[in-house]
């Protein structure tokens, strides 16, 4: 055996070894915890499934949940790489599977122009691997030593044409490409999907996936998230900031801030030195949490005390 292969062999078996410790649902809410990630049992169930079974998860919610970072921590619990891949209006097969080389198609057909190889030859020469660009989806099924984890990022913000194609990756772990045929993955990645909910996906996608909704976490969660993230933060601005952010979502602003904000504004609290959120921090630092002028301007009017102190029914 060739030193390649026993690498290869050896870092195998050791995502094998990460892969079973993540045993059932109990232990994977300590794994996660562990990278600073607070997972409920459904969600923990879910991800738990997604791992033994093999089955793409669908996850959706609001912005700025931690719908994404759970896939940043699944790859670092499997110790494993993370593919992503960002949605967006108009994506298509170039920028997501693969691309052909062209430069150095043309240099290629230049070098074989006095060749003995037949015309047939030279374009499986042409089209070969080497002449190929992958992009993440084909790369997340070519992976040589083990599965990664392969995000799709905000699938709700692409095409449907583009949804329409992920079926088949989704279902049978294949892409074709016309030049070369069938690709079928060498390992099967772990894929979640993501979706903030601004368009409803197709039947035929969702039915291909695991589904779990995550939503706003509540006071007590919140607290225990922004402890885990700023393990620093003095216990009555993080209780301020909490309850703000908690009555924040209650109202009808135009953009509901996440837990990503409310992280943002206790990180740039404590940046400015303040221990409070009174009435000049509150107004200093509200474009950490709020994402809109109408929706700043809005809460400059309210009373301070009131949002603050505790969460209103």
């Amino acid at each position: 055996m060739s030193e390649l292969e026993k690498n290869t062999s050896s870092r195998s078996r050791k995502f094998d070894a990460d892969q079973r410790t993540l045993i059932d649902t109990e232990t994977i809410i300590k794994a996660l915890e562990q990278h600073n990630y607070l997972a409920d049992e459904e969600l923990a169930t879910a991800l738990f499934l997604l791992i033994r079974l093999g089955k793409p998860m669908l996850l959706e919610g609001p912005p700025g949940i931690g719908k994404t970072e759970l896939a940043v921590v699944l790859a670092k619990l499997l110790q494993t790489k993370l593919i992503r891949l960002q949605c967006y209006e108009g994506l298509d097969i170039n920028t997501a599977v693969y691309e052909w080389n062209y430069q150095k198609q043309l240099l290629g057909i230049k070098l074989f122009e006095n060749s003995d190889l037949s015309i047939k030859q030279k374009e499986h020469d042409i089209f070969g691997e080497d002449y190929l660009l992958k992009r993440p989806l084909l790369q997340s099924i070519t992976e040589p030593d083990f599965p990664p984890v392969l995000l799709i990022d905000e699938i709700d913000r692409s095409d449907e044409e583009f949804e329409a194609f992920l079926l088949e990756l989704l279902s049978t772990f294949q892409i074709s490409i016309p030049e070369m045929g069938t690709i079928k993955a060498i390992h099967r990645p772990f894929v979640i999907l993501t979706s903030n909910r601004t368009r409803e996906l197709s039947d035929a996608l969702k039915r291909r996936c695991l589904y779990q909704w995550i939503d706003y976490p509540d006071l007590e969660k919140e607290l225990s998230i922004i402890r885990k993230k700023l393990p620093n933060i003095e216990e009555k601005l993080l209780h301020q900031v909490v309850n703000c952010v908690q009555n924040f979502r209650k109202l009808k602003l135009l953009k509901t801030p996440g837990v990503s904000e409310t992280v943002d504004w206790a990180e740039s609290l404590m940046a400015l030195g303040y221990r409070e959120v009174n009435a000049q921090a509150f107004k200093r630092t509200l474009g950490s949490v709020l994402k809109t002028t109408d929706d700043i301007e809005r809460m400059k009017l309210e009373d301070v005390e009131s949002l603050n102190s505790k969460t209103k029914a």
